[in-house]
């Protein structure tokens, strides 16, 4: 069993992460006995859905999954409609309430936009657990505008001992970003120059005349930390444990920015060079020129 869950985890690895919910659904098909440890092992592309009750949109994911059935955080109502359902308890689902008015204000100051859920579930050894998910869909408004979404799923534990609270925090950002402008702008381009010639459109194929010049950047980066906190009341958790969600996606965010865009960026200016080869090579030269000189 654990053999054949680590090898479709490492083929989940290899795979281009633009596909994972088709390749996540092709290996549950074909090893349906694994579904439950592939889907709770696999972080994929949160879900938007609407409570029926309310009609306030929701984030739906494996820690909200009861079988075919997703709880939504503001009615505590399963959709489909699921009688015995896990749920927390009466003390807890009335802290998911509050965590979840407090984390939508922290979306909308931090995302301006989107959509945010938290989900809590008590623990067998007294503490409890529990999950905030953020979403952020950018649509192209334009053939020639970028599109993309920002997922991320921080998972916590709380232990509670005395007027102190230990906390686990392990966070996963899922990033897709789709840039569409170099094709736009040569699409434009090839159709000013096939006008002013008076001949024809090309005839190329509409699949590869909307994958030319798009350039997509997609992966997922997890941190994880854990830091003690003073406890005053319940109501501690949700600023413990937002302090210490703001502070990680600063960082991670700060780190996709430097580091991975950074790399990127330069990986692709090293591959190929956007100023002229020829005046590149006199430069070289004229530099040659005056390293002899100056050694003279």
């Amino acid at each position: 069993m654990g053999d054949l869950v680590d090898s479709m985890l490492d083929l989940m690895r290899r795979l281009p992460p633009t596909h994972v919910e088709e390749n996540v659904a092709s290996l549950v098909a074909m090893c349906p006995d694994y579904a439950e440890d592939l889907l709770g092992s696999v972080d994929q592309p949160l879900k938007v859905m609407t409570d029926r009750a309310t009609g306030k949109e929701y984030l739906a994911c494996d820690y909200n999954r009861d079988g075919d059935s997703y709880r939504s955080p503001w009615s505590n109502e399963y959709d489909p409609p699921l009688e015995d359902g896990t749920v927390p308890s009466p003390k807890l689902r009335k802290l998911e309430i509050t965590a979840n008015e407090a984390f939508d204000t922290y979306r909308e100051m931090y995302y301006e936009g989107g959509v945010s859920s938290v989900f809590l579930w008590d623990l067998d050894d007294g503490g409890f657990a529990g999950v905030v998910l953020l979403k952020k869909t950018l649509n192209a408004s334009a053939p020639g505008e970028p599109s993309g979404s920002w997922d991320s799923i921080h998972v916590f534990e709380a232990a509670e001992r005395g007027r102190q609270a230990h906390y686990k925090l392990t966070s996963t950002i899922m990033l897709q970003m789709v840039d569409r402008s170099a094709g736009a702008r040569a699409s434009k381009e090839d159709s000013i120059a096939a006008k002013s010639l008076g001949g024809d459109k090309t005839n190329t194929s509409g699949s590869d005349a909307k994958r030319e010049g798009e350039v997509t950047l997609s992966g997922s980066m997890t941190r994880q930390t854990e830091q003690d906190f003073p406890l005053q009341d319940s109501s501690s958790h949700i600023a413990n444990t937002g302090r210490m969600i703001e502070e990680m996606e600063i960082k991670m965010r700060n780190l996709l920015q430097e580091v991975y865009f950074g790399k990127t960026r330069d990986v692709v200016f090293d591959l190929r060079s956007i100023d002229d080869l020829e005046k590149a090579r006199r430069q070289r030269e004229l530099q040659k020129e005056l390293v002899g000189f100056i050694k003279r």
